[in-house]
Order: C-alpha cells, then structure tokens, then sequence
C-alpha cells in the first residue's frame, strides 16, 4: 500500500441518498484517506440497491489505487453520470477496497447517520 493511502473502518453507519431517495445504508464502510485530499467512503457493492446502478464507459487510472470503473445512478429525478465508482481489481495493497463503490459528493449525499 502506498504509505499516502491509509484504509480503516468508517464508523457508525452511512448512507448514499439521490433524488430524495436512500440508496445505500451500511455499517460495514471504509474510510480511505489519501495525502491531503478529502476522505472518501467505500460501500459494499451488496449493500447498494444495484438497480439504480448502470455501468458507465467511463474508466480512469491511479498508479496507487489501479483502474476505476465508473457508474450511473438512475434516480427518479434522472441520471446521475459518473456519480460512483469502484477499483474492482485494485492493485497490490489496495485488495481491502475490491467489492466497494464510492461517490461523488457533489452529484450524491453520502451521510453519517
């Protein structure tokens, strides 16, 4: 892992609301932490309603974290493109976040309940 890059549990439980609606609540999330950026919480892709998911073209590329798949969510209020993504073959290190999606805060609200 690199040493910028810490993961720990996120504790308490969390959700993901669009469009009025909650998408997402979880008591098993991640926190990563990287450098000076924002901390950023991971959900467990089985704790997201995945009919609001739909796969997105959209890739990109961290040379700490690897490939990122990219998805829109389909809120009764319209897409939502790009609001999440996901690293699910993360490099060497970064195995914890496998199997989570993360979200944009500016098109979705992630809360602390």
């Amino acid at each position: 892992m690199a040493d910028h890059i810490k993961i720990r549990p996120a504790n308490g439980t969390w959700t993901v609301r669009a469009g009025g609606a909650v998408l997402a609540e979880t008591k098993a999330a991640l926190e990563l932490i990287e450098g000076d950026y924002p901390p950023v919480i991971y959900f467990p892709r089985e704790d997201f309603a995945q009919a609001f998911l739909d796969p997105s073209d959209t890739t990109s590329s961290c040379p700490y974290k690897g490939t990122a798949t990219y998805y829109t969510i389909i809120a009764k209020s319209g897409p939502i493109k790009d609001a999440a993504w996901s690293y699910d073959t993360p490099i060497a290190g970064m195995e914890q976040i496998a199997g989570y999606l993360a979200f944009y805060t500016n098109k979705v609200s992630v809360e602390s309940l």
